[in-house]
């Protein structure tokens, strides 16, 4: 009998912390307050009033090495940012085109997935690269649509690389639930993906163009890199290197790198603490702690159930894309979706009662970055603000809300048919 109620206790405890996790993530959807907060105060009231635990147990589900790592890689972005160095090189970067309307487009893609794969990610790298575009573009001739789908497109087919900070969110969530040294996979299945639907735009709308082949008027002013500029980018470059060939550790190793930068004059140091994204790390910590008490207690496979209720073993990626696309459609992929989701993989592929946990991972991965073009996006956002004016806007909003909304379908195909052929 002993044993029957506490049975029954630990399965109310679990259904009130996944219920938590339920409503953090609708909060997430719905409201501008940040859920990492509101996953820290449930994860405590919860923890420690409901299920009894220590605080300082609740405390230790907080991703320290997680958030450390971005820390440092963010840092050290941020300085890359500040001092103009991405811009640079971009701008340098748009020259190739040499006046090819057909080259433009592709170069828009290029030049995002560079910059968001070497480490800022998609958000950042859409924040440097789209006003440079929008000029190029319409001075080109470009349809808005097209430039906004080459830019958002590249900078996400890069954002899962193994050094930038959404790819470092990724990975550090597959590790813990058992499925890390993935990290190729991570990367190339995001690519693929992306590539996928931006050279679909690009056939689209390319064939459409009035004189496809003529010059572009007008030229790109270029200045040379300053020293501290050049500096900036051989720094990064030996970090990069140290990371890949010498499995340096991302964050500390960022760290040192920017503090040379610092002590170099290259950057400055309280500009690129305040550039750094604090709010998503937050957001991260905070739903990361709450997922952890979820796993503790059980909630983890209630959560499953519940999603295994509508899939199968033979259909398990293609739901786990779409609904994880449905959610980032309106919340944070890298802050809530990678966060709360990849933990599941091992429950979720054992309420199934089969599958791939990898095939699975890569999916929710896929299914919730091909959204992020949707204006209600921070990516799509700051494309409808560059791209349109004051009388344009609704109909580029309205065009963009439609491709995210459609990309909820093509990523569920993309993980039902491809990403098992990538494991």
């Amino acid at each position: 009998m002993h044993d029957c109620l506490k049975g029954v206790m630990h399965m109310d405890i679990a259904l009130v912390a996944a219920c938590a996790l339920i409503i953090a993530l609708v909060l997430s959807m719905i409201s501008k307050i940040n859920v990492g907060l509101i996953g820290l105060a449930a994860a405590w009231i919860i923890g420690v009033y409901v299920a009894g635990d220590k605080a300082e147990a609740v405390m230790q589900g907080f991703p320290v090495n997680l958030f450390l790592t971005l820390a440092g890689a963010t840092f050290l972005f941020a300085i890359g940012e500040t001092n103009g160095t991405f811009a640079a090189l971009a701008t340098r970067a748009m020259r190739l085109a040499r006046g090819k309307r057909l080259l433009i487009p592709i170069l828009f893609f290029l030049i995002a997935f560079c910059v968001s794969a070497i480490g800022p990610g998609a958000i950042a790298g859409v924040a440097l690269i789209i006003p440079l575009a929008a000029r190029i573009g319409q001075e080109s001739g470009l349809p808005p649509m097209l430039t906004a789908l080459m830019v958002a497109n590249g900078a996400n087919a890069g954002n899962l690389s193994p050094i930038s900070a959404v790819g470092i969110i990724a990975n550090s969530r597959m590790e813990a639930a058992g499925l890390g040294g993935h990290e190729a996979q991570v990367m190339l299945a995001n690519s693929i993906a992306s590539l996928l639907v931006g050279a679909l735009a690009y056939g689209w709308f390319a064939r459409r163009l009035a004189h496809p082949d003529g010059p572009v008027p007008g030229a790109i002013a270029a200045a040379p890199l300053s020293s501290l500029q050049w500096l900036t980018s051989g720094v990064m470059a030996i970090w990069i290197g140290a990371v890949i060939l010498l499995k340096a550790n991302i964050g500390l190793s960022a760290f040192a790198a920017g503090v040379v930068l610092i002590m170099l004059k290259a950057g400055n140091e309280r500009a690129a603490i305040a550039r750094m994204p604090w709010e998503v790390m937050l957001m991260i910590g905070g739903v990361a702690t709450l997922v952890a008490l979820v796993e503790t207690h059980g909630g983890t496979a209630l959560f499953s159930d519940w999603i295994a209720s509508i899939a199968s073993p033979g259909t398990i990626t293609g739901v786990i894309a779409f609904v994880t696309g449905i959610i980032s459609t309106y919340s944070s992929t890298s802050g809530v979706v990678l966060p709360a989701f990849l933990p599941m993989v091992p429950s979720l592929v054992a309420a199934v009662g089969g599958g791939d946990p990898l095939a699975v991972a890569l999916s929710i991965n896929v299914g919730s970055s091909l959204v992020d073009v949707s204006p209600l996006s921070t990516i799509g956002a700051l494309c409808v603000a560059a791209l349109a004016g004051e009388g344009e806007r609704r109909g580029l909003f309205n065009q963009l809300l439609i491709w995210g909304f459609a990309m909820t379908l093509v990523g569920a195909a993309f993980a039902q048919w491809i990403v098992p052929l990538l494991v």
